[in-house]
């Protein structure tokens, strides 16, 4: 019979709901961001005799935004008894009953230079409290000062329960410090709790490619997609994320079967680790505007660690074309991406034969296929072009080293990982372990299909993007978008696919011109269902042509969630603005006062008109603006404004 070890942790919020826990409050801790909004507060009370437990809350400038909420991860207990001396059933004694040991504060207050991102700098500023527990097992008893026992500690097992109090959000872990015993981990789940206020309303997702829908903490059908952004009737905004998930299981939420508006963490499956080991980042964060989510999500980032590639000098963001698989077609695009002001042209799946079947080998060009590899690359390479290749996880597996070696070989820049298996403890640490690998080549990575960004980025920055996102493979509409930037580009770039011509999208052009700028993509594709042929001199693709794909700053001048969303990039002295509606006619307003006073700049508007004298409809207009301006464009249905701004 399998048995489990269940250790049950929680934080407690408002001092009401502290007090409002049964029995003998016996510990009290508190924590508390650099600026002073967030609060967090911590407590150990006597639940019945000889039963202590831990509770947690979290409140922003003054409002809870977590209610009284359980923390918890559940061990098998097998794997404890030699470690521990345990010999009958110990589930209900480690359940509750941790015994504190001793807090540890420190602060942390730096700063650090991306090698790219949405800003060139990212401050690093936290508070961070760490409170070491032991469970002891059946030694012999000797008294202390605290309990009236104590255990002989060759014996004991220790966790630690980490809490950083950032200005942008808070943060918290478990940590299992290598011990004497070289203990084994086999994580069963968790019972990591987040409870909320009645009324609070979830942007609720099952899977990470699929629709969103507004609902309430009750009734769902499944499990919810991380990040979870929800609106409390309080007013704020609040979003659940996941950071450093790089050998854990992937997690997504769930409704507690008792406990009533209570999320409840649900992790994919076991998690086999040996101590010392930390589980993933839980990521709370809180805005009274949701565009400040944004712009405050370089909080995942802090949560990893700093770079591991020495030499980076090989790792170029890009703008990307899609090619179809002939040498005339990935010619003919190489030639359109040079003059086009594009960096990559891709080869997509199939090039090496039916990515499904383990036949298909990824080291050479399928026979049927009219793909001279070699004569691509090196074309490529006289234009300043580099070319990416797809490549199923299913050809990738056991053959890591001698793809790698192959491709570094033939001159590939990069590899997107298709159909990659996610969310499982052995998949995910294959997969960043294959990430790793791929930098030992000095080969880009873009990940399709499921999986999600928690910041691993910052430690292996040749992973450039990912997908996990319901983007133009599958045609979604402008309401959908418009959700996107609150939610799914919380935890980072999402790899889109932005499309231009092609007749499926059910936006407007000009959207697809300003979704360019919203949404943050390193490697970004622009032209996915597109080909060169399409382009018949159409003005607005100017934009196209010198929009970036990374910036030194990030700003969201306005936007509410699901209806419209304006955001300016700044790149060396240009500006690059994008704002897209919903299905609805929107008016947007765009105040240039963030530009540097006193001067005048020039500014190229890209907007819908129906009197534009080509068949994508969208007019192209210049103005000079200056910090003081404001100026306001009515959208249409699905419809988006962009704008260049540089100095006259």
């Amino acid at each position: 019979m399998i048995k489990y070890v269940t250790l049950l942790i929680a934080f407690t919020v408002s001092l009401n709901d502290i007090y409002a826990q049964p029995g003998k409050k016996l510990q009290e801790w508190t924590l508390h961001s650099p600026d002073g909004n967030y609060n967090i507060y911590i407590t150990q009370h006597e639940t019945a005799k000889d039963k202590r437990q831990l509770y947690y809350t979290v409140d922003y400038k003054g409002k809870n935004i977590i209610k009284t909420s359980a923390l918890g991860i559940q061990l098998e207990n097998q794997l404890f008894e030699s470690a521990l001396g345990i010999e009958n059933d110990p589930s209900e004694w480690w359940c509750e009953n941790l015994d504190f040991q001793k807090e540890e504060r420190n602060e942390v207050r730096d700063q650090w230079e991306p090698l790219y991102g949405e800003r060139n700098n990212v401050k690093n500023h936290y508070k961070e409290l760490r409170l070491v527990f032991t469970k002891f097992g059946e030694g012999d008893a000797v008294t202390d000062g605290q309990h009236g026992t104590s255990y002989d500690k060759r014996r004991s097992y220790e966790i630690h329960l980490v809490f950083r109090a950032f200005d942008e959000g808070v943060a918290f872990h478990y940590h299992f410090p290598e011990s004497s015993n070289g203990l084994f981990l086999h994580i069963v789940g968790e019972q990591t709790e987040f409870a909320f206020e009645p009324g609070t309303e979830a942007y609720y997702e099952r899977w990470a490619q699929g629709p969103y829908s507004v609902k309430p903490l009750a009734d769902w059908e499944d499990e919810s997609e991380r990040p979870l952004t929800m609106k409390l009737k309080n007013g704020l905004y609040v979003s659940l994320l996941e950071a450093q998930m790089v050998d854990y299981a992937r997690t997504k939420f769930k409704l507690h079967p008792e406990k009533k508006n209570t999320l409840q963490v649900s992790i994919y499956d076991a998690v086999d680790a040996i101590s010392p080991f930390s589980t993933s980042w839980r990521v709370i964060m809180a805005a009274e505007q949701p565009g400040q989510l944004i712009e405050n999500n370089d909080i995942v980032l802090n949560l990893n660690s700093p770079n591991a590639i020495q030499n980076t000098s090989w790792i170029k963001p890009g703008k990307v074309i899609r090619s179809n698989l002939t040498t005339a077609d990935a010619l003919e695009c190489i030639d359109f991406a040079a003059e086009r002001g594009l960096q990559y042209v891709h080869l997509d799946a199939g090039w090496y034969g039916p990515e499904m079947l383990v036949s298909s080998k990824a080291d050479k060009v399928a026979e049927h296929r009219d793909v001279d590899m070699q004569k691509i690359i090196n074309y490529g390479a006289t234009k300043g072009i580099g070319i990416f290749v797809y490549v199923n996880q299913r050809a990738l597996y056991g053959n890591l080293d001698e793809l790698f070696s192959l491709y570094q070989k033939w001159g590939l820049k990069g590899v997107k990982f298709g159909f990659v298996q996610i969310g499982s403890n052995r998949w995910s640490t294959w997969l960043h372990e294959a990430i790793k690998k791929a930098a030992k080549y000095q080969l880009l990575v873009d990940i399709h299909d499921e999986y999600r960004p928690t910041g691993f980025s910052r430690t292996y920055p040749n992973l450039l993007t990912q997908e996990g996102i319901k983007g133009n493979e599958e045609m979604p509409d402008a309401t959908h978008n418009t959700i996107l930037p609150f939610t799914r580009f919380l935890a980072g770039a999402g790899d889109y696919t932005i499309c231009y011509y092609n007749s499926r999208i059910k936006t407007t052009r000009a959207h697809q011109l300003a979704l360019s700028v919203v949404y943050y993509s390193p490697l970004q594709f622009l032209y996915w269902y597109d080909k060169p042929g399409d382009y018949n001199g159409e003005p607005e693709i100017a934009f196209f042509d010198k929009v970036k794909t990374v910036w030194d700053d990030t700003k969201v001048l306005n936007g509410e969630i699901g209806e419209y969303i304006t955001m300016a990039r700044r790149s060396g002295e240009e500006w690059f603005i994008g704002a897209i509606g919903n299905n609805e006619a929107q008016q947007v307003s765009v105040s240039f006062d963030f530009l540097e006073q006193g001067k005048t700049y020039l500014a190229d508007i890209y907007v819908d008109d129906d009197t534009a004298n080509t068949r994508t409809k969208v007019g192209v207009t210049q103005v000079e603006v200056d910090a003081t301006t404001l100026k306001k464009f009515d959208l249409k249905k699905s419809g988006g404004v962009a704008i260049h701004v540089y100095p006259k």
